[in-house]
């Protein structure tokens, strides 16, 4: 690709998604001719292209969209290999790239900092993009979720330095490899390695096997990672060579004083909005990180005293005169284990009530269920719901509440899959001494949260 162009025709296939319709934003906001396609658009993305004039005139697949003239592709996951406006593309010998292909080429020239892991990828990058904002450097980003003070999720610029969240989910519908490989980092963080994504690794080996991948490209640059995952300390701790500096880290010295945490740094001690053990290890990554692109820690901590969070990760929907409710993305397990401590810790004098949503594939497959096997066992009244029309179209598949006490060996566990039933139950738990956390990637059914905060006060 040649990025002296001023402007190119571009369109995407399956433009819709949360990366794919920020891309569009991103190209269209350089100056590129931008259109795209998808079989189902959503808000915010519906909105945020409409307001642009990038929404597509019609919903779904046509061949027709795909002329000579177009200069790229960029195919999104959502689409299929068959889809009529890939072939179309193939047969035009139009060059089709999957997007993280498309961010390297954007990003050639650029110092390239790739956040990887099974957990926490999202927060780092975001608290990373926090503190170089606030610190006055020039970057560009593509991170998977809103970050407070960031208008967009995805930033093309004539940057020097682009942040890049490393997912290792496929490429693509056409190439089979994650996305993180893609990237070729010179500041690499590996936050941990917890199995995750069963449908496309249905081995624990497999999964591994992509970290390996990540990790074994590493030749020069620095690499930052968690020292306390085993698997991630066996690979990281093996690797000898003379050009990559590694730099594990840890969990900080902190402390939690009436509901607040303060970070020790070498004596100086920092109050944080933050919450969780985790959170502090994935600001110590982050910090890192920075320190890598020249901010120093004293300049980082300050910076980060007022970020409250990646959006959807531990936000506060209210707060009481003596509890509080959060909303968490958390789904996979090590992501509900430590957003349970988390809040479990933060708030000793309260009571955890955490309610988590089994609602991705692997949350739903027998055979992966196990691994959550403790991850509610920080709460006092732990809950799961499966909505039944998610278990539709999975299969038609069917738990038992016994069966979930097995499967998080916790038999305190209340099961639900009726969303009024779980709506009910929660109201009739109060907020008087409570800490509430709602953990889903889906929406517990359509319940209507408001009106259940409403009927807390």
């Amino acid at each position: 690709m040649n990025e002296d162009k001023n402007t190119m025709r571009i369109h995407l296939i399956a433009c819709g998604g949360a990366v794919m319709h920020n891309m569009a934003i991103a190209l269209h906001k350089k100056g590129h001719q931008v259109t795209g396609s998808d079989d189902v658009i959503f808000d915010p993305a519906k909105s945020r292209l409409e307001r642009l004039g990038l929404l597509p005139t019609t919903v779904g697949w046509n061949a027709e969209n795909i002329t000579s003239d177009i200069e790229a592709v960029i195919l999104g996951m959502h689409a299929k290999a068959d889809n009529p406006e890939l072939l179309k593309a193939q047969e035009l010998g139009i060059k089709i790239y999957s997007f993280p292909e498309f961010l390297y080429e954007q990003s050639r020239e650029k110092t390239r900092v790739v956040v990887a892991g099974s957990h926490g990828k999202t927060t780092i990058t975001s608290m990373v993009m926090y503190a170089l904002r606030k610190s006055g450097v020039d970057f560009d980003y593509m991170v998977g979720s809103s970050v407070d003070g960031f208008e967009d999720s995805v930033r093309l610029s004539d940057a020097p330095i682009i942040i890049l969240e490393g997912d290792e989910y496929l490429t693509s519908p056409i190439d089979r490899r994650p996305k993180f490989i893609w990237y070729k980092p010179h500041v690499l963080l590996v936050s941990g390695i917890a199995w995750d994504h069963v449908n496309v690794f249905p081995s624990l080996e497999e999964y591994h096997q992509q970290f390996e991948m990540l990790l074994e490209q590493q030749n020069s640059g620095a690499l930052v990672y968690y020292v306390n995952d085993p698997v991630l300390d066996k690979m990281a701790s093996g690797l000898f060579k003379p050009d990559l500096f590694i730099k594990p880290y840890t969990t900080p010295e902190y402390s939690i004083e009436n509901g607040q945490t303060i970070i020790n740094h070498d004596g100086i001690k920092t109050p944080l909005e933050i919450i969780g053990q985790h959170n502090l290890e994935n600001l110590e990554g982050a910090r890192l990180v920075c320190e890598e692109l020249g901010v120093d820690a004293l300049k980082f901590f300050k910076n980060m005293q007022d970020f409250t969070g990646a959006g959807r990760r531990l936000e506060v929907l209210k707060t009481f005169k003596n509890g509080i409710v959060y909303k968490d993305f958390a789904h996979s397990p090590s992501k509900v284990k430590a957003s349970t401590n988390a809040v479990a810790s933060q708030f000793k004098n309260y009571e955890t009530v955490a309610v988590l949503e089994l609602h991705t594939f692997s949350s739903l497959t027998k055979s992966f269920l196990p691994e959550y096997a403790g991850c509610l066992d920080a709460a006092q009244k732990p809950a799961v719901f499966v909505n039944p029309e998610t278990l539709k179209r999975k299969g038609n598949l069917a738990f038992t509440a016994q069966e979930i006490r097995q499967y998080f060996k916790n038999d305190d566990i209340e099961f639900f899959d009726s969303p009024q039933v779980l709506k009910d139950w929660i109201i009739e738990q109060g907020i008087d001494k409570k800490a509430l956390l709602l953990m889903s990637s889906g929406n517990f059914g359509g319940i209507d949260f408001d009106q259940v905060l409403e009927s807390l006060n």
